[in-house]
């Protein structure tokens, strides 16, 4: 079956990637400073500390991201942000990802990168701004 008939769909799928991306990453902070979704082990991380640093950046720009305002900055940061946790975290632990649970903050970095470099799609806040 052909699926180029999908690609018509791209601008919008960008956009869905976006929000839904945004969603599962604004998660990590609201389960570290409110305690929502309740993650065992997450909950009360202090503010200065690295966990805490990196929380206010979950929850400011995944809310960036998911209403689609300053799109291509917020993402790159939090590309980096991933970028970092992951040699920070997981890489001391072990060389593979799948053995250091990395995979979710090397997808995280790509999938912002990419929305970075692609940018909102036309669901945003930047698109109707006209700085997609």
């Amino acid at each position: 079956m052909d699926f180029m008939f999908l690609s018509r769909f791209a601008p919008q799928l960008l956009s869905v990637l976006r929000i839904i991306a945004a969603l599962l990453f604004f998660a990590h902070g609201s389960a570290k400073f409110f305690g929502f979704p309740a993650v065992e082990g997450m909950y009360g991380i202090p503010v200065g500390s690295p966990g805490g640093i990196a929380g206010i950046l979950e929850i400011v720009g995944g809310a960036l991201l998911v209403i689609g305002l300053f799109s291509r900055l917020t993402a790159f940061i939090l590309s980096g942000l991933m970028a970092v946790a992951y040699f920070m975290v997981h890489a001391p632990q072990n060389f593979h990802p799948i053995l250091n649970s990395g995979e979710l903050a090397i997808m995280f970095s790509f999938v912002f990168l990419y929305i970075a470099a692609a940018g909102p799609g036309p669901w945003s806040v930047d698109a109707s701004r006209g700085k997609a």
